[in-house]
C-alpha cells in the first residue's frame, strides 16, 4: 500500500521542507506520523507544509503537534507553514496553536 493509498502523500520540496497532500485524519494519523519520523531521521528539515491538505481533524492536529515536538526533540525546530484554515481554527479552540512555531 503507497502513501496515496492511505490518503496523504508526503514528498520533500527543497532540502528543507516536507510537504503534506491529502488527508489528515483518524484514518491516516499514524501512518503519516510515521512517514514524516522517518523524513525527519533522514535529516533536518526546516518547513512542514500543509498547503495541500484537503482535510483534517483532531487526530491530523495531533499529528502535526507530535512532529513539531519530535523536530524541536532532535534539535532542529520544524516551522509549520500554510496550516489550513479548519485545522489553525481547531489548535485554536483546543488552546495549542502557541505550540506550532
Amino acid at each position: 500500500m503507497t502513501a496515496a493509498d492511505r490518503g496523504f502523500q508526503l514528498t520533500v520540496h527543497a532540502p528543507d521542507t516536507l510537504a503534506v497532500d491529502g488527508v489528515l485524519s483518524f484514518d491516516t494519523a499514524a501512518a503519516a506520523l510515521q512517514a514524516l519520523e522517518l523524513a525527519l531521521a533522514d535529516g533536518a528539515r526546516g518547513r512542514l507544509d500543509l498547503a495541500g491538505v484537503r482535510h483534517s481533524d483532531s487526530a491530523g492536529l495531533s499529528c502535526v503537534l507530535a512532529v513539531v515536538a519530535e523536530a524541536s526533540r532532535r534539535g532542529h525546530p520544524l516551522h509549520v507553514v500554510n496550516m489550513p484554515a479548519s485545522m489553525r481554527t481547531l489548535a485554536q479552540v483546543c488552546e495549542v496553536d502557541g505550540l506550532m512555531p
